[in-house]
């Protein structure tokens, strides 16, 4: 079965059809067309559009509101309703430590590279 425009032809298809069944396949897309027509018009908006205008827009304000909403659940989940989780230090390395670092991860290389890989 296959359809070609809003016929659907199955195993028999328009031309085997006597002129009584043609007539009753008329009468009956006729009536689809009708029940089609009355359902646009129950669909459609005031100005005559079975569709929206254009895309659902929000107002800045209740943006605000969702957002102030949003950062009040986030902050609630985390244990305090008004103040901002403090910041923790970022801890610097002295330079001994770095050299330290630098000259272990050359040892490595040096023994990897003396094994013949490229990396560990």
């Amino acid at each position: 079965m296959y359809v070609r425009g809003n016929v659907i032809l199955g195993m028999n298809s328009i031309a085997n059809l006597s002129a009584s069944q043609l007539r009753r396949a008329a009468s009956i897309k006729d009536e689809i067309d009708t029940l089609n027509a009355e359902l646009n018009r129950l669909l459609a908006t005031s100005d005559g559009r079975t569709t929206p205008a254009g895309p659902r827009t929000m107002s800045v304000a209740a943006r605000r509101k969702i957002a102030a909403a949003q950062k009040a659940r986030w902050a609630k989940l985390r244990g305090n309703a008004t103040e901002k989780p403090a910041k923790s230090p970022r801890r610097k390395m002295s330079a001994a430590a770095r050299k330290k670092i630098a000259a272990a991860a050359k040892e490595r290389w040096a023994k990897a590279k003396a094994a013949g890989r490229k990396s560990l």
